[in-house]
């Protein structure tokens, strides 16, 4: 309770208890003024009858009350109490003597006395008593204090605020068997990325190291070119990729590696307990159903196609050569979203396209690894007929026959649209991070 509560708690006892001695005065005053008119001071005429002269009573007179004189309290005390004294006869003169009377005491009439006239004694009007309502305040709980912590001692070890959880970009539980470390003191990216390298290389699957960045306070890949401090550490096997699911060796030889890894961070690897095997198996089963490359062949109609032409129209349609030998067209963002190779076995390279000619290219979409793949697919067709055009060419499926527009419209729907729809449901869209690992 508050300092106000207990205020008003003893103002309201204070109040009830001047009321209290309040009443207790009047009543005794009333009592003393009641006392002092009802107090009896005159003697009873009937106990103690007036002396009068004998020669003034007769039988027939009428006796008057007569008030005798008032006596003192103390004296009709006694008086009262004691017996009458008779007078001696010879001391009486004759004529006080009362006359000779028969035996027979004649009937006094009752005389009712009448009752003293008391003045009313006005009663003292009473002060208006205002009743001080004990209002009861509502309890109100104390403040709650914050705990006081004390600070820490040494403020430039201070751990940071615990981070988000890893982004699915970066890895996804549902194609990574993932390995949670939390280190003591900070460690080197690049003395963990080299700590079981030799190890990790015996796996036939990507192993991927992500790492918690202090400093942009986001989770990160580590590579090797980037050295950061690690705290917090992730590192993911991939369960799934175009080569099939993972094997049981490849997973024992992992989990022993992440082991003796957190042996020397010295910490603690945290590893899930489910059942790896069966999961990667039902994942390659969906990405088998969606796999899919779609490919417009352009065959020339007689004359072979010249390197330097389709240097020319690669480079106008956005294509870049790579590395492996085919022209690619990405968007803004860098990802690939289709491909142009040489129908013939051997691959475009920079210092043989002027001399070198074919006599076919191959246009190809990565179906689960573009993003708007129908939209795609219908740049790629545009791109595909205009090189059909300038170099004199056909465009015909795998089996040579020619391509309509019905053919292609079939294929875009069948095979671009539905697939990626079925993706979009399992939760791993077409052209998505998640996506580019698993078919990769």
């Amino acid at each position: 309770m508050t300092e106000l509560q207990y205020g008003l708690i003893g103002l309201g006892g204070l109040a009830v208890a001047g009321v209290v001695a309040y009443n207790k005065w009047q009543e005794y005053r009333h009592r003393k003024v009641a006392e002092s008119v009802l107090r009896p001071e005159h003697d009873d005429v009937l106990l103690k009858p007036a002396a009068r002269p004998a020669a003034a009573v007769t039988e027939s007179e009428r006796v008057e009350p007569v008030f005798a004189p008032p006596v003192d309290e103390d004296e009709s005390r006694y008086a009262t109490n004691a017996a009458p004294v008779p007078a001696e006869p010879e001391d009486i003169p004759p004529w006080d003597l009362p006359p000779t009377v028969e035996t027979s005491v004649p009937e006094v009439p009752e005389v009712s006395m009448p009752e003293p006239v008391v003045e009313p004694v006005p009663e003292p009007v009473a002060e208006p008593v205002i009743e001080v309502p004990v209002v009861e305040a509502p309890v109100v709980p104390p403040p709650l204090r914050e705990p006081v912590v004390a600070p820490p001692v040494f403020a430039a070890f201070e751990e940071a605020p615990a981070p988000e959880p890893v982004p699915a970009e970066l890895l996804d539980p549902r194609l990574e068997f993932i390995v949670s470390m939390e280190l003591v003191e900070p460690v080197s990216s690049r003395q963990i990325l080299q700590s079981q390298r030799d190890v990790l290389q015996r796996v036939s699957r990507p192993v991927h190291f992500v790492a918690y960045n202090e400093r942009a306070r986001e989770w990160i890949r580590l590579r090797s070119d980037n050295e950061i401090p690690v705290r917090r550490l992730r590192v993911g096997l991939q369960l799934v990729n175009r080569l099939g699911p993972v094997s049981d060796g490849d997973l024992a030889v992992f989990t022993g590696a992440m082991q003796a890894l957190a042996d020397e961070l010295m910490a603690v690897a945290d590893m899930p307990t489910s059942r790896v095997l069966d999961q990667a198996a039902e994942i390659d089963r969906f990405c088998a159903a969606v796999d899919l490359e779609i490919g417009l062949n352009l065959v020339s109609r007689g004359q072979p196609f010249p390197g330097t032409k389709i240097r020319a129209l690669a480079e106008a349609a956005g294509m870049v050569l790579g590395l492996d030998g085919m022209f690619t067209r990405h968007d803004d963002d860098g990802r690939a979203q289709f491909s142009l190779q040489n129908y013939e076995s051997a691959g475009f390279a920079a210092d043989t396209l002027r001399t070198m000619t074919t006599h076919g290219l191959t246009f190809l979409l990565d179906v689960p690894r573009v993003d708007h793949g129908e939209r795609v697919f219908q740049q790629m067709v545009e791109q595909a007929r205009r090189f059909a055009e300038t170099l004199q060419g056909t465009l015909v499926d795998d089996n040579r026959q020619p391509l309509g527009d019905a053919q292609l419209e079939h294929i875009r729907r069948e095979f671009i649209g539905k697939p990626q729809a079925t993706m979009q449901s399992f939760g791993l869209p077409a052209g998505s991070p998640q996506a580019l690992r698993l078919f990769s």
